[in-house]
């Protein structure tokens, strides 16, 4: 029997038309290890989607497993919305120890939810609570969730418009990839319907992965700290994707050398793909009543131990950030090469870290480039508000000869998608 082609039909069947990722790639995956999947009849995929950058540390990294294994095993509680357990204590003690307080941070921890989103709304609820305002600014391109309130501070229209409603209280502004200067952005947020006494907060992301891997310059993310902190505007930064290691630094902002409100953690935070999220602030912004944000899964314990392992295994020097940061001069090296193979094809490299992205001319090219890459064994996605890039987010623990591989393998699929194109 073919296991692959029945579990397909039964999707086929079965599974929402809201699917997407199973179209981009139709196989069957049966086990995954470190920087590859497998599919059920064997055949290895090198991964650089990674969960969307929720595998930080690779898949079913044996550290983190055996810590997992053995809470099981040891009968650990699982679920336990907000109630003091073993799992949330580690964590918490675990994250101040190796996180926060090697960088000076003072921040308390919300736990909002499972998910990325659920960060993103309780820090828009918490905005507006603690300043008494309401308008939240955003910028052009940003992707901060699928809920109504993270939709509304996304800056993609087409992303806006599936709400299927008016999204109201927010504002858009240009991002850094504009390059224009913060005065330029206070002249505008002076001039929005929320104005600079009216704004709540301002949500950005240091590097906007599913906006087209555009990264902000470190000194624009200092003037724009500025700026909030003039007005008595909180400032939030989305580190879902970028945070956990993703650039380097634990955190995407520490470069810039700037202290956010509120930070956004989800992805890579448990360190094993399990949901999970965080809403650090400053504890003075800590107005909430018991229960004013809440969840069922708030609490899942699984995740804490893995997110806890994860933290001691890889943040305990800089040996990870250190290595990311030497991966990613390799790849974007390999990918500026690949730009200069094809001169004259609007191709251009992009990204920071691990962090990366071939930009394309079009949407049509860049998932022509990543169909042959599929093909070829190798799986990268594409972002971009045209979906016209072509994003690398391998596995932190990647091998730089996985990076080589992967390199050639996108080489050889951008000269296969160039070819057919008409």
């Amino acid at each position: 029997m073919d296991v692959g082609r029945v579990v397909l039909s039964i999707a086929e069947r079965l599974d929402s038309e809201v699917r997407s990722y199973s179209r981009r790639w139709p196989v069957v995956f049966g086990r995954a290890r470190g920087s590859r999947l497998y599919g059920v009849d064997g055949r290895p995929y090198l991964d650089f989607f990674a969960g969307a950058g929720t595998l930080n540390y690779g898949h079913n990294h044996p550290v983190l497993k055996r810590a997992l294994v053995d809470y099981l095993e040891n009968d650990g509680v699982t679920h336990a919305l907000d109630m003091w357990t073993v799992a949330r204590e580690n964590l918490l003690e675990t994250l101040e120890e190796k996180i926060l307080a090697p960088r000076g941070l003072e921040y308390k921890v919300v736990f909002p939810g499972p998910a990325g989103a659920n960060a993103v709304e309780a820090a828009l609820k918490l905005a507006r609570k603690a300043t008494g305002r309401k308008w939240v600014a955003h910028f052009s391109n940003a992707f901060h969730g699928m809920t109504l309130g993270a939709l509304s501070v996304n800056g993609n229209p087409a992303i806006r418009r599936s709400a299927g409603t008016a999204l109201a209280d927010s504002v858009e502004l240009p991002y850094d990839e504009d390059h224009l200067g913060v005065a330029d952005i206070e002249g505008r947020l002076a001039a929005s319907a929320g104005g600079l006494t009216g704004t709540a907060a301002v949500i950005v992301e240091t590097v906007q992965g599913e906006g087209g891997i555009n990264v902000a310059r470190a000194e624009w993310m200092r003037e724009l700290a500025a700026v909030c902190r003039r007005h008595g505007v909180l400032l939030i930064v989305d580190d879902i994707q970028m945070g956990c290691g993703r650039v380097g630094s634990f955190f995407s902002f520490e470069d810039a050398g700037i202290e956010p409100d509120m930070v956004c953690l989800s992805k890579s935070i448990s360190g094993y793909g399990l949901p999970m999220a965080l809403t650090l602030i400053r504890p003075e912004l800590d107005v909430w009543e018991p229960a004013e944000h809440n969840g069922t899964f708030r609490g899942f314990s699984l995740a804490f131990v893995t997110a806890a392992e994860s933290i001691r295994l890889y943040w305990s020097d800089d040996e990870l950030e250190r290595s990311t940061r030497a991966k990613g001069e390799q790849a974007a090296g390999g990918l500026e090469q690949i730009v200069a193979s094809y001169p004259g094809q609007g191709l251009a490299a992009c990204g920071r870290g691990l962090a990366l992205g071939l930009r394309t001319a079009g949407g049509a090219t860049a998932d022509r480039i990543s169909a042959a890459a599929f093909e070829r064994g190798l799986l990268l996605e594409t972002c971009g508000p045209a979906g016209g890039v072509v994003k690398l987010l391998p596995p932190l623990t990647v091998s730089t000869g996985d990076i080589d591989r992967a390199l050639e393998i996108l080489d050889a699929s951008v000269k296969s998608a160039l070819a057919t194109q008409v």
